[in-house]
């Protein structure tokens, strides 16, 4: 492990490479973000398959994987690919096309809806939820929580990237998650 000096935090050492790629974007996508871009990690084969390898190291015997839109579906597909595994997709309102469930929540900068088709989960399906970054956690409790709607259970959560400072981890308490980069 190497230690990140200006954050004061441990990066495992098969991510190191991956963590020099994310790019910091101010002011994205309100006034007094500061926006963590993973965009150059899915840019370069050797930074992205450190993060999916990492990630797969936690499937817990699930059977699905269920990846939050957007940039979840990328880790997502890519674990699913990996594991022999399926794909569920949680989407924001409106752009699945059969009857869903939905999840209001709030965001660090507004508050948004998650959906999943009715019929994407049942009571046998093991669930693997990943999403590319945990802020304040309000994205991910709303994954839990159609999860749970669809009667299915949660082997774990996961984030290629936790943002401690804005807590997202409280709102998880008692949940299974692992982050592969704290900071």
């Amino acid at each position: 492990m190497a230690l990140c000096l200006d954050c004061q935090m441990s990066i495992p050492s098969q991510l190191e490479y991956a963590f020099s790629l994310i790019k910091d974007v101010a002011d994205f996508p309100n006034p007094g973000i500061l926006f963590k871009d993973i965009t150059p990690i899915l840019q370069d084969e050797k930074a992205f398959q450190s993060v999916i390898d990492d990630l797969a190291s936690h499937l817990n015997g699930a059977n699905k994987v269920a990846g939050i839109e957007s940039r979840g579906f990328i880790l997502a597909a890519a674990l699913a690919a990996k594991g022999d595994l399926g794909l569920v997709l949680l989407r924001k309102p409106g752009k699945l096309p059969r009857e869903t469930y939905r999840v209001d929540y709030q965001l660090e900068y507004g508050s948004d809806s998650l959906e999943i088709h009715k019929d994407a989960l049942g009571s046998t399906d093991s669930v693997f939820l990943v999403d590319d970054v945990l802020a304040t956690g309000g994205t991910m409790w709303a994954g839990t929580e159609l999860v749970k709607l669809a009667k299915a259970n949660l082997t774990n959560c996961a984030v290629f990237l936790e943002i401690s400072v804005l807590q997202g981890r409280e709102r998880l308490k008692g949940l299974p998650l692992h982050a592969s980069i704290s900071v």
